[in-house]
């Protein structure tokens, strides 16, 4: 069930940067970081990307077909939010936010695979948790864009936030620490999930407070160091249920 969970989550992140590419073709070419994306510089058409689309799509139903009927129904709601966010951020300044609804649905059909229902005080926390994490992180990433954001006319929460960007990553940080420890809570998580949820906490605290908001380099070095504090709960949780068992 992990690896295929794996393989799902590969294929709807993947699936969604695809549909990001073809529907941001044109705002990419005007953009430094993004110019070099496969479609946006006529590497490929975007006939080839839709074509891709569908070869991601039809093998992550063949994953949501593995699963039970509940699951199916569940995992195929997510394609709304899969499909809808890239246009976000020409009608919000809260882009990341709508991100972290479409990337961490994981957190709702995980659970109902294996249960076969949802148990709300375990799964929405958890929930919840993921979205205030991808707050942060894609937060920080964006920042590495605003300059060409602003002339392109599309819209973040780095440009929302601007300066005071710490201070709003901090209160995301520790509600995400906050509602991971409730979530581990409720779902009788042993002591070393807390043990680990301390240094997790560590992690997204040091990225934080050191990140320069000026600086691309450092954004997306804090950026790819979130595949750390993603490790570190995963072990957490994976320890924290082991002593349980």
């Amino acid at each position: 069930m992990l690896s295929l969970f794996g393989l799902g989550a590969l294929l709807l992140r993947g699936s969604g940067c695809t549909v990001n590419d073809l529907l941001d073709r044109d705002i990419d070419q005007k953009v430094q970081r993004t110019k070099l994306r496969p479609i946006a510089c006529g590497t490929l058409t975007p006939l080839q990307g839709i074509c891709f689309l569908g070869i991601q799509l039809l093998l992550g139903l063949g994953v949501l077909l593995q699963l039970n009927n509940f699951s199916r129904i569940l995992g195929a709601s997510s394609l709304l939010l899969v499909g809808s966010y890239p246009l976000m951020k020409r009608f919000t300044f809260w882009p990341q936010a709508y991100l972290g609804l479409t990337f961490n649905w994981g957190a709702l059909l995980g659970w109902a695979a294996i249960k076969g229902n949802l148990d709300l005080t375990v799964v929405l926390p958890l929930y919840a948790s993921g979205i205030c994490w991808t707050l942060v992180y894609d937060t920080i990433y964006a920042h590495q864009d605003k300059e060409d954001d602003l002339k392109v006319g599309i819209k973040s929460t780095a440009l929302r936030f601007g300066d005071q960007t710490q201070t709003w990553l901090s209160g995301f940080g520790v509600a995400c620490i906050s509602c991971l420890t409730l979530s581990g809570f409720n779902a009788d998580m042993g002591w070393p999930f807390y043990a680990v949820m301390t240094t997790a906490a560590g992690h997204l605290a040091w990225q934080i407070l050191t990140v320069d908001i000026s600086s691309r380099a450092d954004c997306n070095r804090k950026f790819v160091s979130n595949k750390w504090f993603g490790a570190l709960v995963f072990s957490g949780v994976l320890l924290g249920k082991l002593t349980t068992a």
